[in-house]
């Protein structure tokens, strides 16, 4: 079995993880913003700990930045933190599976960033299971207890933040694939921890400034809640460690379509840990969807 295929799986359960202690903090005590910032605050430090200890252990120098490391880097952050915003704001409308089944988008979209940006190609039959995850993206985006027209699928606020944050969602892998290849010296593990010790800490001072403006009170009430706060850090860290280390050895599309295995992580969440209920409709959409990955890695 490839690397890649391991560590995704792992990176996915972790971020399933992060995504229900995020849930429970909008929640119960914190805004939108408040519940994104605790990812990064509390998983930087961690981040940048782990990335120097590995460095010294292996008996290897930090990487050097080569042509393009910073661009490709801080776009990531930058796109993670508006994607990562959209997806906790789709909580509030729609149930924990379904909100993570629509951010799935991000699998179609990274194929096409993927391809414009680094040149990384999928297969025909990976475009036919990129477009077969479509179609499953349409059967969930209808409005709750309705069989809508076709248009009003794409005119819903849940439709629109799921795709909004799959679109920044690819943005953002496409960049961190970029930054990690783009840095020179250390081993795989090394260069994946690099990066997202940088990109972790410009995302914490950046999304924390903003709190400090638009939203003082959230920095002092995530600082409280630190006890969920420092779990939502702690499987930042693990899940976006094992994303990172992903991007460096396979194509992010491919990484990403694995990682489609979350909407069944989701769904165990959403009915065991939420008490949600998943509607017939949602089931046969995250199955068209989970057919669309096996048909995207067993034929891409």
């Amino acid at each position: 079995m490839d690397a890649w295929i391991p560590i995704t799986l792992a990176a996915t359960a972790a971020q399933t993880l992060r995504f229900m202690a995020q849930k429970h903090l909008r929640a119960t005590s914190l805004s939108t913003g408040g519940a994104t910032w605790a990812r990064f605050a509390f998983s930087a430090p961690l981040v940048a700990l782990g990335a120097w200890t590995y460095g010294r252990a292996s008996g290897q120098g930090l990487p050097s930045a080569g042509p393009g490391f910073w661009a490709y880097a801080l776009i990531g952050g930058l796109t993670q933190i508006l994607a990562t915003l959209c997806v906790v704001a789709l909580f509030g409308r729609r149930n924990f599976a379904v909100g993570i089944a629509l951010k799935k988008t991000e699998v179609m979209l990274t194929a096409l960033a993927g391809f414009v940006v680094l040149g990384d190609r999928v297969s025909a039959a990976g475009a036919v299971a990129i477009a077969l995850g479509f179609v499953a993206v349409l059967l969930l985006s209808d409005p709750p207890g309705e069989a809508a027209r076709c248009w009003r699928r794409f005119a819903t606020p849940s439709a629109g933040l799921g795709l909004l944050s799959g679109l920044f969602f690819a943005a953002s892998a496409v960049g961190y694939r970029g930054a990690v290849l783009a840095l020179e010296g250390g081993d795989t593990v090394l260069r994946a921890g690099s990066s997202l010790a940088v990109v972790t800490l410009a995302q914490t001072l950046a999304l924390g400034l903003w709190l400090l403006w638009r939203e003082p009170g959230q920095v002092r009430a995530v600082l409280g809640a630190w006890r969920v706060a420092g779990l939502v850090g702690l499987f930042s860290m693990l899940g976006s460690f094992g994303w990172f280390t992903a991007f460096a050895l396979q194509n992010a599309a491919y990484v990403f379509a694995l990682g489609q295995v979350e909407i069944a992580f989701s769904m165990l969440a959403s009915v065991l840990v939420f008490g949600e209920r998943i509607s017939g409709r949602e089931v046969r959409g995250m199955a068209v969807l989970t057919a669309s990955i096996l048909l995207l890695i067993l034929g891409g």
